[in-house]
C-alpha cells in the first residue's frame, strides 16, 4: 500500500463513526444546508449557505500543496469547523470544486493541482467525512453558481472561465450543466491559443504541466502573465518571485495590470488581453453563449470588460457585432464555493 493509500485509510478514521442503526443514516437527513468547497491551486475556499442561499460562514486557507492526505485534512477540518459554528446545519450537504475533473473510476485527471491526479479523491473524502460528497469541475462550480443567481441569472447558455493559478471552463446551457459524453465540456484552457503570433513568442508557446506546449492556460493564468511580464521588466520577475505562496500570486498580478501604463508590463497586459480576446472568439465562434462570465483573481482586472469585446470581432466568424456579453462573476471570488455549495444540494437531491 503506497503512503497516499496508507494516509486516506488514517484519515478515515477522523470522520464521524459509521451508524450502525435502522433504516437510512439519519446524518444524511439535512434540513437545506449545504456546505461547498473551492479546492483551489493555491487557496481552498469553503462556504456554508442555508436553504435561501444566504451566507453563513466563510473561511479561506492556503492549499497543502503537494500533500494529498494534508488537503484531505484540510477539507474535513473547515467542514467540522462550520458545523461547529453553526450546529443546526450539522447535517449539511457537501459539494467540491477541484482544478480537474472526475475520470469514469471515480479518480481525478487533468488537475493542475497534480498531486491530486489519479487518486480516489471523492471516495477518501466521503471516507473522511462520512458522507456522500459531490463533486465537479471548479469552472462547472462557477458557471452553475453565475446562472443560476449570479451574472448569467437571464441567460439561457452561460459559459463561465476561470482566470487564476490555472485556467478552465464551464458551460451551463437551460440552467444545467453541460459536462459532455466524457465529462471533458469546457476544457478551455488546454487546447493552443488559437492564431499564435510567432513575434510575440507563441509559437510554440510555453510548456504547460499537462505536457503539451502553447495552452491557453500557460498564457492566460496569472502565472503565465507575470511570467511574460518577466521577461521585459525585472520589476514584474521580481514581483513573480515573491508570488511562489498562496496570497501574493492574484494580488500581484492585478498590480502587473494596475500599473502597466507606468511601467515595461504594460506590453505584457497588451499581448494578455490580445489573447483572451482570441480565446474568448473561438469560444464564440463554436458556442456563441448569451453570457461569457469570468472568474477567478485575473478577473477583477477591469480593462478585460471593454477592451476585450472590442478586440475579439476582429476573430469571430462574423460579419456584424455579436451579443455575448462579457460580465465579471457576481458573486465574486466566492461564486466557485457557492456553485459547489449548490452542487452539493443537487447530488443528495
Amino acid at each position: 500500500m503506497g503512503n497516499a493509500a496508507r494516509a486516506s485509510c488514517r484519515l478515515a478514521d477522523l470522520g464521524p463513526k459509521p451508524y450502525l442503526g435502522g433504516g437510512r443514516d439519519p446524518r444524511l437527513q439535512h434540513p437545506g444546508y449545504r456546505f461547498g468547497v473551492d479546492l483551489g491551486g493555491t487557496k481552498i475556499e469553503s462556504l456554508l449557505l442555508d436553504h435561501e442561499g444566504t451566507e453563513l460562514w466563510r473561511k479561506r486557507i492556503p492549499t497543502p500543496r503537494g500533500d494529498y492526505a494534508g488537503t484531505l485534512r484540510v477539507i474535513a477540518a473547515l467542514c467540522n469547523e462550520a458545523r461547529d459554528a453553526h450546529p443546526q446545519a450539522a447535517h449539511c450537504s457537501v459539494g467540491l470544486g477541484i482544478p480537474g475533473s472526475l475520470g469514469p473510476d471515480g479518480k481525478v485527471r487533468n488537475a493542475n493541482s497534480v498531486w491530486l491526479n489519479g487518486m480516489p479523491f471523492g471516495a477518501d473524502l466521503e471516507r473522511t467525512l462520512g458522507q456522500p460528497v459531490v463533486m465537479a469541475n471548479d469552472a462547472n462550480c462557477l458557471a452553475l453558481s453565475e446562472s443560476a443567481d449570479g451574472a448569467g441569472r437571464d441567460a439561457e447558455t452561460v459559459f463561465a472561465v476561470i482566470l487564476g493559478t490555472g485556467v478552465g471552463g464551464g458551460l451551463v446551457v437551460h440552467r444545467r450543466l453541460w459536462q459532455g459524453t466524457s465529462g471533458l465540456a469546457g476544457e478551455w484552457g488546454h487546447v493552443a491559443l488559437p492564431w499564435p503570433r510567432s513575434d510575440w513568442g507563441e509559437c510554440p508557446g510555453p510548456k504547460c504541466w499537462c505536457g503539451r506546449t502553447g495552452c491557453i492556460e500557460g498564457f492566460l493564468s496569472g502565472p503565465g502573465l507575470a511570467r511574460d511580464a518577466g521577461r521585459t521588466d525585472g520589476d514584474a520577475l521580481q514581483t513573480l518571485t515573491a508570488a511562489q505562496s498562496w496570497k501574493p500570486l492574484e494580488s500581484t498580478t492585478r498590480e502587473i495590470c494596475d500599473t502597466s501604463a507606468e511601467n515595461a508590463a504594460g506590453e505584457a497586459v497588451d499581448r494578455y488581453l490580445d489573447r483572451l480576446a482570441r480565446g474568448l472568439a473561438m469560444v464564440i465562434n463554436i458556442v456563441d453563449p448569451e453570457v461569457i462570465v469570468l472568474g477567478g483573481g485575473m478577473s477583477q482586472f477591469r480593462r478585460i470588460y471593454q477592451e476585450v469585446p472590442e478586440r475579439w470581432h476582429a476573430w469571430i466568424f462574423s460579419d456584424r457585432p455579436v451579443n455575448t456579453r462579457l460580465l465579471p462573476a457576481r458573486h465574486g471570488d466566492a461564486s466557485g464555493v457557492r456553485g459547489a455549495a449548490w452542487l452539493g444540494a443537487q447530488g443528495r437531491g
